[in-house]
């Protein structure tokens, strides 16, 4: 007979309600994420100083905002002791949480790149690049949320593929560095700033793609391992 205590269907709805709420909360977060990226390039092309500090204090929201996920993660998982693919579902948004925060704080290091070279020029071709690899980092983060939104796992697997364009243009912005720095267009530290700043564009792509391998895993249950060992040197 299928179960009709009053109580634990109650519980059940109780435990849904929270998760639904749950992926709400990631889904604004990966927004959150995905609008500060044209932001950060906004400020880097346009070497505004102020808008740089309004950007890099913006990002204690996000912070603030993956410490309540995780925590409420956390509890569930005390309080409900979640299996199969409840389980997967709650630990890939722990693990999505933090590749957002470290793609926010990415974008934070591009502010920090533009003071450190400020009054440096850029050269036409060194600012369209940065604008393409703006664009395919915000594509990436908006489509890894889209699969873990909609759980499509066809999706999720294609990120790698689709980050494939961001990888040539962080190669085409390396050349454009030197070219330029060669002509004598940009000094030697503007040089290096930018081939860092063009690095950040890359691997906030990376943190999309492995949001995107948690997805396969949470749908289909295998388990990867990530595109990029989390080092530090995001934040």
């Amino acid at each position: 007979m299928p179960n009709t205590d009053p109580s634990k269907q109650d519980h059940r709805s109780v435990y849904h309600r929270k998760l639904d709420a749950l992926d709400s909360s990631l889904i604004r977060l990966g927004a959150m994420v995905s609008e500060l990226i044209p932001w950060g390039t906004q400020v880097l092309l346009g070497g505004d100083m102020a808008e740089a500090q309004k950007l890099i204090d913006a990002d204690d929201a996000i912070d603030r905002l993956a410490v309540e996920i995780e925590e409420s993660v956390y509890e569930i998982m005390v309080l409900q002791a979640p299996v199969a693919i409840d389980l997967r579902h709650l630990t890939t948004i722990l693990k999505s949480v933090g590749e957002l925060e470290r793609s926010a704080d990415l974008v934070v290091n591009i502010c920090k790149a533009t003071r450190r070279m400020y009054g440096s020029p850029m050269t036409p071709k060194i600012r369209g690049v940065i604008d393409g690899m703006s664009q395919e980092a915000r594509r990436l983060v908006q489509l890894s949320m889209e699969s873990f939104a909609d759980s499509d796992s066809a999706l999720a697997a294609a990120l790698g593929d689709i980050d494939d364009e961001l990888d040539n243009l962080n190669r085409e912005m390396v050349e454009a560095v030197f070219a330029a720095h060669h002509d004598g267009a940009i000094d030697l530290a503007a040089a290096v700033q930018l081939a860092l700043v063009a690095r950040y564009y890359e691997r906030i792509g990376d943190h999309a793609v492995n949001i995107g391998e948690r997805v396969t895993y949470m749908v289909n249950g295998w388990n990867p391992a990530p595109t990029e060992a989390p080092s530090g040197s995001d934040g």
